[in-house]
């Protein structure tokens, strides 16, 4: 479904990543791994049309979209849930779902979809009422991945969702990844707590200083030595 050739990008001349590859299936959860600085938001920023790609490119379902404005990146069906949740504060749960769902299709569907993210995250319906500002911060990840689910994604970014949060909500959240992986839905999930992550995902990637320097199935790289003395504390 997406692949990503020897992406380089960067902000004006300091240059971040340098040339990274890497490939997500239809129905797969793929980790992107690495610490603070290595490169992870780069490549979500370059992958939404956030900042533009200075080599490489980036294909979706067969297309290039290498170069495409944010909004065209997401009519395509690429949608980020991004770190720090980005809600409307004042309006409500259900408001700020209902702006998921902005395009037609995505119209078309809503109520069918709402009862699905509803049944994923029963404390939203109970919520739906209330502003979202007043929710804990947990209650507003789960708004922004719901949120994310109905503009009906075929590759959903998750960006950082653990950040923050208490343990038993990111795990909901990772099983929320899962169950949407089982309907056909990609997940990038963008990580830095690499044993959920890993716990999580069929493949996983670990960026370094802008590179890819692992690749492998998240049961190998749960188990690779590096990785376990680099990322896991063993």
């Amino acid at each position: 479904m997406l692949k990503i050739e020897n992406l380089s990008a960067g902000y004006g001349s300091i240059r971040v990543l340098w040339g990274i590859s890497f490939e997500i299936a239809d129905g797969e959860i793929v980790a992107i791994l690495g610490g603070n600085g290595a490169g992870k938001t780069t490549v979500v920023r370059a992958l939404s049309g956030q900042i533009k790609a200075s080599g490489g490119a980036i294909s979706f379902n067969g297309e290039n979209i290498t170069g495409y404005s944010t909004r065209k990146i997401l009519e395509s069906g690429v949608v980020q849930v991004p770190e720090g949740r980005q809600l409307f504060i004042g309006m409500t749960v259900y408001e700020n779902l209902e702006l998921g769902a902005f395009n037609k299709e995505a119209k078309k569907h809503m109520k069918k979809n709402l009862e699905m993210v509803y049944e994923w995250f029963p404390k939203l319906k109970e919520r739906s009422s209330q502003l979202a500002g007043t929710l804990s911060g947990g209650e507003q990840q789960m708004v922004a991945v719901a949120r994310g689910v109905l503009s009906m994604p075929k590759l959903l970014i998750l960006d950082e969702p653990s950040l923050g949060l208490a343990p038993n909500i990111v795990d909901q959240i990772l099983q929320v990844a899962k169950a949407m992986a089982r309907q056909g839905i990609s997940v990038m999930l963008v990580e830095q707590d690499v044993h959920k992550a890993l716990k999580t995902s069929d493949r996983g990637y670990v960026i370094e200083n802008g590179n890819v320097v692992l690749q492998d199935t998240a049961h190998n790289l749960l188990n690779n030595d590096l990785v376990k003395k680099a990322y896991l504390g063993f």
